[in-house]
């Protein structure tokens, strides 16, 4: 027998929703939301309440060149992942599913391994000791072994092997969904590979270019454990800069470049909002 709907039944529903979310809703405000203004409190508070720390952020020209090395750095892994996954992805796109499948497995085999390890290992191959230069000497190639480490070569060169698998990740996911029939129409007009490739292929690929570099420049910029690693003083980055701040209980300094990193990413989205959107990039790659 059916139980009758009593009263106050359909005024609970109407709050259901709000309940469910609420526990999700308190995580986020608790583990993201107040420590981020907690964040920016401290840049206003310490060690005296006012601007100082942004007045010395705008001013100090050592901030600036960190500043504009993170960006260049961050700027130069974008360009090397890109050169670098692109024809990867463009490989893995025209295999068979099964096979492409197998090969991405070891494209997203650096995940399973540790950030700090891997740095690790780049040092036991690039040192002046190391596997390379040693190989090198042996081969006769060289008499001395070559400069590989602490220097910005062995910065990028970390950073963008960690970067590499999301870059492949983006391009992957637009290519799959290039209608194969285009390229063949082109083809059966006698437009050649290059013509296909400049007019029709790569213009398609476009809103992974776009997605794939915004992510890897953005992720290039909170690197904090490869430059900290493998770079020297002078590949200082402003993740690096900021733990030296607080590791020294500069607070106030500490967090006003975290707050500028965080402008910057923010700004960013902004701009690639306003120029391409995010629509588009949720269509065209997210959706395939």
């Amino acid at each position: 027998m059916r139980r009758a709907a009593r009263p106050g039944d359909g005024r609970w529903m109407r709050f259901l929703p709000f309940i469910l979310v609420a526990p999700g809703v308190a995580l986020v405000l608790l583990l993201f939301l107040y420590p981020l203004l907690r964040l920016v409190a401290e840049s206003f508070l310490d060690p005296v309440p006012g601007f100082d720390n942004y007045v010395a952020v705008v001013t100090d020209p050592t901030l600036w060149q960190i500043l504009e090395t993170t960006l260049i750095i961050s700027a130069q892994c974008t360009v090397v992942t890109l050169l670098l996954a692109y024809p990867v992805s463009y490989l893995l796109s025209r295999l068979p599913r099964s096979r492409a499948n197998l090969l991405m497995m070891f494209v997203l085999l650096p995940f399973w391994t540790s950030l700090l390890v891997r740095m690790y290992a780049w040092m036991v191959l690039l040192g002046r000791h190391g596997v390379i230069n040693e190989a090198l000497i042996d081969m006769g190639l060289t008499t001395r072994p070559y400069p590989l480490l602490y220097n910005r070569f062995a910065v990028i060169v970390g950073m963008s092997h960690f970067l590499l698998p999301f870059m492949v990740l983006s391009l992957y996911s637009t290519m799959l969904g290039i209608d194969r029939s285009l390229i063949e129409a082109a083809s059966c007009m006698g437009s050649s590979f290059r013509q296909t490739f400049l007019r029709i292929y790569l213009p398609l690929s476009l809103p992974g270019v776009y997605a794939g570099c915004l992510l890897v420049f953005i992720l290039a910029m909170g690197f904090y454990i490869t430059p900290a690693l493998l770079g020297s003083p002078q590949e200082t980055t402003i993740s690096v800069y900021i733990q030296q701040q607080i590791q020294l209980l500069n607070w106030g300094e500490g967090t006003a470049m975290a707050v500028v990193l965080v402008a910057i990413v923010v700004g960013l989205f902004v701009v690639y909002d306003r120029l391409l959107g995010f629509d588009r990039l949720f269509r065209d790659v997210g959706t395939r």
